[in-house]
């Protein structure tokens, strides 16, 4: 079975096809390079899961099976913030430095850190079905960055369970509790009882 991820990001197609290989062994992800889709994604919808299936509509042009993710951090005491602004938090020309230091400082004297991180991932098949799928992982954001691993707010975003960063993770022990990797394996068994 052949799906497109709605990413030219080398990584997070081979993270995609190593946690899905091992529940749906003949499966081959590929890029939007690979199948010679161009063009800009316009995000524009107004939650995880829109933007999840716009992206997903956008590879299942391809006349295969389309894959598209969303995710990004939810603060409680932020209402939510960023959510799906996640990656341009601190305006146009955000960087993760930039967004962690505004997370940082809207959090200022706040007593409720709690957050989660939230991934949805949609799927749209040759037929036109759909299915959308989330994974979400709790935590608490602390005070100062801890770990110089991972990406984006990862420095920042404790794991009680496992009394660390998900930058202090190794990627292994990340994707076993990660709201991508929770995610993806609810993906595989929706995927497979989906059908072809």
């Amino acid at each position: 079975m052949k799906a497109v991820l709605a990413s030219h990001n080398k990584h997070k197609i081979g993270e995609l096809q190593a946690i899905l290989a091992k529940h749906i062994p003949d499966i081959e992800i590929l890029s939007l390079s690979d199948v010679g889709l161009e063009g800009e994604i316009v995000e524009d919808g107004a939650t995880f899961e829109e933007n999840a299936l716009i992206k997903a509509s956008f590879a299942a042009r391809s006349g295969f099976l389309g894959i598209g993710d969303d995710s990004g951090l939810c603060v409680t005491a932020l209402g939510g913030a960023p959510g799906i602004y996640s990656a341009r938090y601190s305006g146009e020309d955000a960087d993760d430095k930039k967004n962690n230091e505004k997370l940082l400082s809207e959090l200022g004297g706040k007593s409720d850190r709690s957050a989660k991180f939230v991934c949805c991932i949609a799927c749209v098949f040759p037929d036109g079905r759909r299915l959308t799928v989330r994974g979400e992982t709790h935590g608490i954001i602390l005070e100062s960055a801890d770990g110089e691993g991972g990406f984006g707010y990862d420095p920042l975003f404790y794991v009680p369970e496992l009394g660390k960063t998900y930058a202090l993770m190794g990627a292994e022990e990340k994707n076993a509790i990660s709201h991508r990797g929770r995610a993806i394996e609810r993906l595989a068994d929706e995927i497979k009882n989906f059908g072809d």
